[in-house]
């Protein structure tokens, strides 16, 4: 339909902060452009929890689009965090069926020159009507990935429009190394990029030693670097990392979970680098089509399971397995092994020493990493 006809504004995605960052944007661009003032502005919750709850913030919002305003003017209207249409129970019942067709007749029937409405939904079933229905009708945007973008693909397209935005770029590996680091938080990512984005001065690139050195490790927390050191055959390095963690208050579990998913990651590596399947990384990681082999001829063998686990070694990043081979000092495949059998007696010597868990991990290093 002609772009004259869209008269509200339809923004939706998997990430209610970009989702909502992008909504924000387009609600005062229309509040600048109609020079609405306080009384003609207006941001109506749409969070549901049941289907009374439905009814009432459809209500509500129907009463703030056909409010006439205070000085005259045009309204603008923003209808936020709509979590009703999703595949939930919620948003699959039939009284909630009922308010979202509600909501499509009004939305047909406005005026566009007396309201400018913004409606923002995360997540949603685009499988349904109403949405198909808004790409047609409104001013459509899909905020934090398209169609058939991978969950990792989405969150380096965020790093990568914060950057733009900044006049900055990312270097070699920065933006990998970026995405381990901080994991699926687009707060935190845009929030890191940005700061990045600060420091680079006028190179305008972000270097992978940047952010090595500015961005904590978020995703896997302080016992990420106890984990780095242990696997490069660091002894040192490991029990220096260990009294750190223990002295400010950490526990031995998470140290244990890092260094179990890393061991397995590992083994599957060693094994494959010992069928020939893969050659040793180089500075991008694994070699793309080796590893596309590779997953073609094993990946069935984990059950089709795609969710991400240190069980399916084709589930994790490319470039982020083959910074973890050639950051660590691979041993021999019995090594590895013997380092996830030791993993388990640890676990097992934690719960009968609970008091002793710093004492019980460093005796564990020693033992894997002193000859």
């Amino acid at each position: 339909m002609p772009a004259a006809t869209k008269n509200f504004t339809f923004v939706c995605g998997p990430d209610d902060f970009m989702v909502n960052r992008l909504g924000k944007e387009r609600f005062e661009a229309l509040a600048a452009e109609a020079t609405a003032d306080e009384f003609s502005r207006e941001i109506i919750s749409g969070f549901a929890g049941n289907v009374d709850e439905v009814e009432s913030a459809v209500n509500r919002f129907r009463d703030a689009v056909q409010t006439v305003p205070m000085f005259g003017g045009k309204r603008v209207v923003w209808f936020k965090d709509l979590s009703f249409l999703a595949d939930t129970v919620t948003g699959r019942a039939e009284g909630t069926l009922k308010q979202v067709e509600a909501l499509q007749e009004l939305l047909e029937k406005v005026n566009g020159a007396e309201v400018a409405i913004v409606i923002t939904a995360a997540p949603v079933d685009r499988r349904r009507s109403f949405p198909k229905w808004c790409e047609d009708r409104a001013d459509f945007a899909l905020a934090g990935g398209g169609d058939g973008e991978s969950a990792g693909e989405a969150l380096a397209a965020v790093a990568l429009g914060e950057a733009r935005e900044w006049g900055v770029k990312f270097g070699s590996g920065a933006l990998e190394l970026l995405l381990q680091k901080v994991g699926a938080n687009t707060r935190l990512l845009t929030e890191e990029t940005r700061k990045l984005a600060t420091y680079t001065g006028e190179s305008g690139v972000i270097a992978e030693a940047q952010v090595e050195e500015l961005t904590p490790n978020f995703a896997e927390g302080d016992f990420f670097a106890a984990a780095d050191r242990f696997f490069a055959g660091d002894l040192c390095g490991t029990l220096a990392e260990l009294q750190r963690h223990f002295f400010n208050g950490g526990d031995a579990r998470p140290v244990l979970s890092a260094l179990q998913n890393r061991n397995r990651i590992l083994i599957q590596c060693r094994v494959l680098l010992d069928a020939g399947e893969l050659r040793a990384p180089g500075p991008y990681g694994f070699d793309k089509a080796a590893w596309a082999r590779a997953q073609e001829a094993y990946a069935k063998h984990f059950g089709g399971d795609a969710e991400k686990s240190s069980f399916n070694l084709f589930t994790q990043n490319q470039w982020y397995v083959g910074k973890l081979v050639s950051g660590a000092k691979l041993p021999p495949l019995r090594r590895l092994i013997d380092n996830q059998q030791e993993f388990v007696r640890v676990f097992e010597e934690i719960i009968r020493r609970p008091n002793e868990q710093e004492t019980v991990l460093r005796d564990m290093a020693v033992r894997c990493l002193a000859a």
